[in-house]
């Protein structure tokens, strides 16, 4: 794309200024077969909404830590939850529950509405404007810029000069043509173009920064519709925020050398790498979740081949297997503090009682006794005989 403008500013080019790099290609590939699993895994109602009130917390957190906001994953739950902080964290607070908002709207917009209106999900300078009205509401004096409005000053951000001001708008016009003509949603895009394109299109809005503040806010934002747009599991749409947050130094590191290099393939790279490695967390708390479900159903299984002489009994041994995480082992004085109705359970009873109990929980396959160390833990051999067979071979 060639206009006085790319003269003016040689690293906004508004062409593809990266490389498909063999690794950048590896990476992509991996990206893709996470973001498969993650598709065609069914989840249960209540573990998807767990891991969606996850993802919205951390993506939340993530895309305004970076700006400075402090709140802990503990105090913004408690905005999700409908409540509010003190009146010294009100600013913080608004932040959050902006991007909150947010990220509802789109997700009610593209996720659940389910629309198969193209043209409608098209990025336009005037979307990008109703992002940032959004990212800046109510926010007051505290917030350097007119929500919704491109800025009308000049800016140095750090030590980077900002386009003027006077070609912002036509900047943003250029931005948003180019998306549509080299990344072509118009026609159907595929999983590498999507994450690519979301990519490059949040490093160029920090580019051009057309607002006097909220600029990354806004451009995380972005990158989050165009992969829920794309197609992308609710549930991982925030990875690439949190990625940005946790590395912090980095990702202002690169930001900057791809600048000066006129050059995205090093940041494309580092993005990579980041949503590879979420994905992979998200993949494994799925499966996590299937996997505690697959036990569930085996200690009823279990269960329902055993004799009932007393049905308290039966119960009470039933509900102790139940509430014991798999992946520890107890001593016979942890066992009745596992959780709270456990505790409640065997607050009344004996010590024989409970040793009884447990033993007939090994007879019955559900624990395994380790004589050695007077330990317990159960015995999820039977589950994991479910899984594919494979040569177990060391982590290199």
């Amino acid at each position: 794309m060639s206009h006085r403008l790319t003269e003016k500013y040689p690293h906004l080019q508004f062409r593809q200024h990266w490389t498909f790099t063999k690794e950048v290609l590896y990476l992509l590939g991996q990206c893709e077969a996470y973001v498969e699993a993650i598709n065609n895994t069914p989840i249960l109602p209540e573990n998807y909404a767990d891991l969606l009130h996850v993802a919205l917390r951390k993506g939340v957190q993530a895309t305004t830590a970076i700006e400075g906001n402090t709140l802990t994953e503990e105090e913004i739950d408690r905005i999700m939850d409908g409540k509010h902080l003190e009146p010294s964290k009100e600013y913080q607070e608004i932040e959050v529950r902006n991007i909150i908002n947010a990220f509802n709207i789109l997700h009610e917009n593209i996720v659940l509405a389910q629309s198969d209106d193209h043209e409608g999900y098209i990025i336009t300078p005037d979307r990008i404007r109703q992002f940032h009205n959004i990212v800046g509401s109510e926010l007051g004096k505290q917030f350097d810029a007119i929500p919704g409005r491109f800025r009308t000053d000049s800016r140095v951000v750090g030590t980077y000069r900002c386009p003027d001001h006077e070609d912002v708008a036509e900047l943003v016009e250029l931005y948003c043509q180019w998306l549509l003509e080299h990344f072509h949603y118009d026609k159907g895009q595929d999983f590498s173009v999507i994450v690519v394109e979301a990519i490059i299109a949040h490093v160029y809005l920090e580019w051009i920064h057309p607002f006097g503040d909220g600029n990354g806010r806004t451009g995380r934002l972005l990158e989050f519709y165009i992969l829920l747009r794309g197609g992308y599991p609710d549930i991982a749409s925030h990875i690439l925020s949190n990625h940005y947050n946790l590395t912090r130094t980095e990702y202002y590191r690169q930001l900057e050398l791809c600048r000066h290099k006129r050059d995205l393939t090093d940041f494309l790279e580092y993005a990579l790498v980041g949503f590879r490695d979420g994905l992979r967390k998200t993949l494994e708390a799925i499966q996590r979740s299937q996997f505690d479900i697959t036990w569930r159903h085996h200690i009823y299984d279990t269960f329902g081949d055993v004799v009932i002489t007393q049905q308290d009994v039966f119960k009470r041994r039933r509900r102790l297997i139940l509430e014991m995480p798999y992946d520890r082992e107890y001593t016979l004085d942890d066992i009745p503090l596992v959780s709270p109705p456990v505790a409640k359970m065997y607050g009344s009873l004996s010590e024989r009682t409970l040793r009884r109990d447990v033993e007939r929980l090994v007879e019955i396959g559900l624990l395994i006794h380790n004589a050695q160390s007077r330990t317990y833990r159960p015995d999820i051999s039977a589950v994991q005989k479910l899984m594919a067979r494979r040569r177990q071979v060391a982590e290199q």
